[in-house]
């Protein structure tokens, strides 16, 4: 679990836990990530967004800590506002980085690991579908991580590793509020982050039972 520490990044965490999954975490705050672990007793690994060699080998030291890799869930992201002639490159790079070269890494790195009928997924949003005037270096970001991820689905096609593209909808975290750059537009209430999110991992751990069942020497 790539993103641990933020809201809906620990609410997977132990949503993977009460449903008999043994997770890891990775993050970018080690004070926070050491105290996740000391409550849950997983496994952590500090990783910073702009490492990006470092987040490409998550994966491996997942499988080397736990025996071997199923899956893997990423959600990290920031935000930023402001029309596009007002957002500053350095903002623009940023955005850039941590929602798509990041998870890209991560995954990337994981695409060798994971087992066959494992699952690959990255939190997008529903920003890629209904991109919000005032944020097209945030939804341009989001959306490169939609589109490698559609095309990765297809190159691992043949070995059942499901890739999860989560379009989940706006929702009460604050997550707006985090904005690295200007303020966001009046938004509709959020969705209930703890019931998407157990949604979300209902989907991905469906999927890894039903491989399973079909091929249990896996």
């Amino acid at each position: 679990m790539v993103g641990a520490t933020g809201e809906l990044g620990t609410h997977a965490v132990h949503g993977l836990m009460t449903r008999g999954s043994q997770p890891a975490v990775a993050g970018r705050d080690p004070g926070r990530l050491d105290a996740l672990a000391e409550r849950t007793g997983c496994p952590a690994l500090a990783i910073d967004a702009y490492d990006l060699d470092g987040c490409a080998g998550a994966a491996a030291w997942t499988a080397a800590v736990l025996g071997g890799l199923d899956g893997v869930l990423v959600a990290v992201g920031v935000p930023a506002f402001g029309t596009a002639d007002s957002v500053p490159d350095a903002v623009a790079e940023h955005l850039m980085t941590v929602n798509a070269l990041c998870p890209m890494a991560v995954l990337r790195g994981a695409i060798p690991v994971v087992r066959d009928g494992g699952f690959l997924a990255a939190i997008t949003g529903a920003i890629v579908e209904t991109p919000l005037t005032g944020a097209a270096d945030y939804a341009a970001a989001k959306s490169a991580l939609s589109c490698w991820l559609t095309v990765v689905s297809r190159e691992v096609r043949r070995r059942d590793v499901q890739v999860t593209d989560a379009r989940l909808p706006h929702m009460a975290t604050g997550f707006e509020s985090r904005a690295v750059y200007g303020s966001p537009p009046r938004l509709p209430p959020g969705a209930d982050p703890a019931t998407e999110v157990a949604a979300l991992l209902d989907h991905l751990l469906g999927h890894l039972s039903s491989t399973r069942r079909q091929t249990p020497s896996r």
